[in-house]
């Protein structure tokens, strides 16, 4: 009997999703850490008894995942948590229409409200003092958009950072590719230089509150944040 068109292909594609498991199975059973190396692609394709061509996919498709990092002529090692795959799904899905921007900052305000709160709980004093030396960069650069925007990026991250919870700077994280893309439509919204150092300023009663330890006061201070940035994209159009 004649296989189906495309049976091979469905065959090859369930092994590559057999190794993946697989492969994700040994890390976890060998309680490996970020940096730690892999076995080769010839021991892990022996030990799963698929070919090393399987073994090649999965570990290409892994690392696409942002849970392997591969390189050549190096051995493969456990990735750390990286927001980038996220990001891509969240770019992707903006781009599909299938979430809108007031969306995507709705769902951030609601996180960032929270970062803001714990920051203000468990931050370090380095953390701290590097949330003030951001917004002092930014007062710096208003003649530079483009570097008032990496550090505004890097402000958010650093909060998220601060919350102890590293699964809201995964998350916090995963704007940045949004955020670069509307970024400049907000600044431009806000035509005047004391409209522009405005919004700097409310980056420091953020910034300040957390370094005072001020939960309460750096979650107004957030919610005041986005408020603005949210009102100001809807004038310019952006829903």
């Amino acid at each position: 009997m004649e296989k189906a068109v495309g049976q091979d292909n469905d065959n090859e594609t369930g092994l590559v999703e057999r190794a993946i498991a697989g492969i994700r199975a040994y890390i976890r059973e060998n309680q490996l850490r970020p940096g730690n190396p892999m076995p080769s692609e010839t021991s892990i394709a022996a030990q799963l008894k698929v070919s090393r061509t399987v073994a090649r996919e999965a570990f290409r498709a892994l690392a696409a995942l942002g849970i392997i990092e591969v390189s050549t002529g190096r051995r493969a090692r456990v990735a750390a948590p990286d927001a980038a795959p996220l990001s891509m799904i969240l770019d992707h899905t903006v781009n599909m229409k299938q979430l809108s921007i007031q969306q995507v900052l709705d769902v951030r305000r609601t996180l960032e409200l929270r970062t803001a709160s714990l920051a203000a709980l468990r931050r370090t004093e380095i953390q701290a003092q590097e949330l003030l030396s951001t917004v002092e960069q930014m007062f710096r650069s208003l003649e530079t958009p483009t570097t008032i925007m990496e550090l505004d990026i890097r402000f958010h991250e650093l909060i998220a950072q601060a919350s102890g919870n590293s699964l809201y700077g995964i998350i916090i994280g995963s704007f940045r590719v949004v955020t670069q893309q509307t970024w400049h439509i907000g600044w431009h919204s806000r035509a005047t230089l004391e409209n522009r150092t405005e919004n700097i300023r409310c980056h420091h009663r953020i910034a300040e509150a957390i370094n005072d330890r001020s939960p309460e006061r750096a979650q107004a201070a957030m919610s005041e944040h986005f408020d603005s940035a949210i009102n100001v994209l809807l004038r310019a159009g952006i829903n």
